[in-house]
Parts: structure tokens; sequence; C-alpha cells
């Protein structure tokens, strides 16, 4: 491993010399600086990252837990995570919970092993706050795409009760009036708020509010199809279906086209999320779009000013859905 000792002596120069031009001090020549930079560049030095961060009593580093790097609304929030940390001077270490509790503590404190300078976290569910305060006390944290309302912690979310009543009134000016909430998983605050848009939806309108709940603890593609398979078997009584996700609609045309249930021709459906799958031709699923770009902005930001100020108070941030409209949905007569 090349050091600034090994620079310096091929350079002809004094250690304090190099370690100047890399700081970008004033008191070395600019002539000299190039030329030192240059030899570290074709040496292969690489700067001890430990080392400067115990001077600097910072790391540039912003830790981030997702509970699964396979779900697609995680994997593309994580992207735009990485983006804009990076354009803000900071590197980002992911790490994987697996919807696991015990992993979720277990990486937190790995995390803080490596002397991040804060964690933002997509947590696995409504425990995780209660099961990682210990933790979260110890570094500026910010809980991303979970509702924590009134808790005293930091989060980016969006309002999750007004895009599932949105969708629900979206289907109803269409003329469905048995629309089923599909896939709610009740451990889950995220779905239960949007349970609590739809529910005020249909009470608003005046029909019948309809769920069927996952027992599933993931809201994957498998879970979709899964539930789909068993409710398709016992027949069709709904004209619309609102999936708590789109993984789950995904899910459900699958177990739709096996069945063989037209969509939208036989049964509108609804998706929540806005995933990048959810555009492709062959799916086009009307959904609810999460700004996945502006919400790993905003708990960037939010994370980046809690490092520089670690007194600030707790902030939420609710921003809100947008509906987007393709074609796996149609007007129904009342």
């Amino acid at each position: 491993m090349v050091t600034l000792k090994d620079v310096a002596k091929v350079a002809g120069v004094s250690y304090a010399t190099v370690s100047r031009a890399l700081s970008g001090s004033s008191e070395i020549g600019e002539q000299t600086r190039k030329r030192i930079l240059k030899l570290c560049e074709e040496m292969g030095y690489t700067p001890n990252a430990v080392a400067r961060s115990m001077v600097m009593k910072r790391t540039n580093i912003i830790g981030l837990i997702v509970a699964s790097i396979e779900n697609p609304f995680m994997s593309e929030l994580t992207s735009h995570i990485e983006i804009h940390a990076r354009h803000n001077g900071y590197n980002l270490m992911v790490c994987n919970s697996s919807y696991d509790t015990e992993l979720e503590k277990e990486v937190f404190s790995l995390l803080l092993g490596r002397q991040v300078d804060g964690v933002i976290l997509l947590p696995v569910g409504s425990g995780s706050y209660s099961s990682l305060q210990q933790l979260t006390a110890q570094v500026p944290t910010v809980f991303i795409s979970e509702n924590l309302q009134d808790l005293p912690e930091n989060y980016v979310a969006i309002d999750n009760r007004q895009g599932m009543a949105a969708a629900t009134e979206y289907l109803y000016s269409l003329g469905h009036r048995r629309i089923l909430y599909f896939g709610c998983r009740s451990n889950s605050v995220t779905h239960r708020l949007r349970l609590e848009g739809y529910e005020q939806a249909c009470k608003s309108a005046g029909i019948a509010p309809e769920v069927l709940y996952s027992p599933f603890e993931r809201s994957s593609q498998e879970a979709g199809y899964r539930l789909a398979a068993g409710y398709f078997q016992d027949g069709i009584r709904h004209t619309a279906m609102l999936c708590a996700s789109d993984s789950l609609a995904i899910g459900v045309m699958q177990a739709a086209y096996e069945n063989g249930v037209s969509i939208p021709n036989r049964l509108s459906l609804m998706g929540f999320d806005n995933i990048s799958f959810a555009a492709l031709p062959p799916i086009d699923l009307t959904t609810v779009d999460q700004p996945k770009e502006r919400m790993a902005k905003a708990a960037v930001d939010m994370l980046i000013e809690r490092i520089k100020n670690p007194d600030l108070p707790h902030t939420h941030e609710i921003l809100p859905p947008l509906l987007v409209l393709r074609s796996s949905c149609r007007a129904v007569r009342s």
C-alpha cells in the first residue's frame, strides 16, 4: 500500500509538503502541488480515510438501512439517495435488514461502529422506532417512507391517507361501486394509513369498504400472486381492486392472466408507489406516485442539516402523492 512517505521519497520533498499538497494548503506553490498530485495518481496513492476521519471528527459517510433491497420501490429510492448524498460530498454505506428486526439492530450497530455521520432508515415496520431508540439516540437519524405520526423522530413520508383516498375517488368517478382494498398488512403503519384514506373515501361516497388482508410479511409480487390466486378461485365479486403496493398489483396481474381474467375489461386494477416496472407497456398500471427523488433529496438534506446542527428539533416532512393514470382501469356503468 502506497503511503505519503513513499510519495514524498519519490517526489524528493518532505512528508509535510505532500500533506499540504493534498489538503490544498496555500503554503506550497501551484506547480509543486500539481507535480505531487500527478505523482500520487501515477503511484496509486489512496488517502487513509480512517486517519482523516480521526482528525476531522467526521467520515463523510451516511449509512442507509433498507428493509429489502429486492423491493423495487426501495431499490429505486436507494439509487436517488446515493446520487443526492454524493452530490453533497457524502458516500453511502448500504445495509439490507431483510425484514428482520434483529438484523436491523445488528446492521445499525455495524454502521455506528463504522462511525457514519448519520443514518437514513427504511424500517422493517412500526416496531422499528422503539426497538432502535437506544441506537438512534447516538447518531443523527432520518426515517423515510414510514409515517411515525407524532413520535419524536425525524422522518420523510408521503401523505398515504390522501393518496389512497384520491385513488378510491378516481375509481368511484369511473362508476365503480364495489372496490376492494387488496393486500393490507395490519402490522404496517403505512398500510393502515392507506386503509384510513380508503375507508374515508368510501364513507364520503356512500359505498361499503371491503378489505382483503394479507397474511404475508412482505408486499411482494409473490404475495400478490398467491393472495389473488385464492381470490379468483372464489369468483370475482368486485369491479375494481385497489392494491396496497405496485408489487402486489403486478402479482395480481400474473394471477389474473393465469385465470383468464381480463384487466381492465373484467377487473380494474390500481397500485401504489409508481415503481419503474409499472410503466412498462405490458403492465401500464394506474397507480399513486410516491415521489422517490423528492423523498430522497428531502431525507438527505434533513440528515445533513442535523449532522451539522445536532441540536435542531425533530422534523416531519409529508409530501403530497400524485395519481398516475394509465390503462389498467376503465369506466363501468353504475
